[in-house]
Parts: structure tokens; sequence; C-alpha cells
């Protein structure tokens, strides 16, 4: 940490404490070439995730936007608000996880899909049936026969 005095690379952290909000690291240094102290804060460096949509636009990922399409999609099925919450989470997660800082539209409805399917078999297919667009009953049908297939 540069002193801001003598513009030394080098200090002792003297005191550390959490601020009010408990969102950041209060520290007090101290310079190892002119002794003056000085007031640092650390905190978590939040980088959004981004979504590259299909027409090639970008915007931040919403938690709300999937929470809304999976109510919509879990609608009238025994499946609890912890388990929704835990789903999303989890994919939220994951993409912290491994550093990553932009994620398709479709590589995300993919990773949803996949952890809905495991969920309840009703659910997967209705979002399926927005997430793929299916045109006609012959997309459903092959989609539920495939379900069915992975499923014996």
């Amino acid at each position: 940490m540069k002193c801001p005095f003598c513009a030394f690379l080098e200090s002792k952290v003297v005191d550390s404490r959490p601020t009010e909000d408990g969102e950041k690291i209060r520290r007090r240094r101290e310079c190892l070439s002119c002794g003056k102290r000085f007031t640092t804060y650390e905190m978590i460096e939040n980088t959004p995730l981004i979504v590259i949509k299909r027409d090639h636009s970008r915007q931040i990922f919403d938690r709300n936007k999937l929470m809304t399409g999976l109510l919509r999609a879990c609608e009238k099925r025994q499946i609890p608000l912890k388990e929704l919450d835990r789903l999303v989470d989890s994919i939220e997660q994951n993409y912290a996880n491994h550093l990553v800082k932009e994620v398709s539209s479709m590589e995300l409805g993919e990773e949803v899909l996949k952890r809905l399917r495991e969920l309840d078999d009703v659910a997967y297919i209705r979002f399926a049936s927005v997430y793929r667009d299916f045109s006609d009953v012959d997309s459903f049908m092959k989609e539920l026969c495939q379900l069915q297939k992975d499923k014996s």
C-alpha cells in the first residue's frame, strides 16, 4: 500500500476492524519509511455477470428476471420457493466460482433447463417450451419423448 505522505510502498497494519455496515474492513496502517499513519478500506470486488443475448446485445444478469421465468414454469407445482432460490443461487455461484464474467443467454438457458429437469419434469417442459420457442405440437412432443426416453 503506497503511503499518501511519502509514497513509500510498504506499510504495516496496526488495527483492523469491520465498518458499521459490515461491507468493508477499515485498516489503520503505518508507513515503514516515515512512520505516519493512514486509513484504508478493503471491500469485496463485485464484478457483475454479463449475459450476451441472441442479438449480441449485452445486459447485466438479472436474478429477478430468471426467478420470474422459473415461477411461471413452476406455477401450480409443489416446488418450494426455497428450492428455486437455491437453483438460482447455485447457477450464480457456479459462474462466480469459475470466474466467468460473460455468458451467452443460450448457455445460461441450457444450464437452467439442466437443473430444472432434475427438479421437476413438468416445470422443465414448461420452461423449455418458452425458452426453446416450440412452434408446433411436433417440437413439443419431440421434447416430451426425449424426456421420457432419458427417464427410462
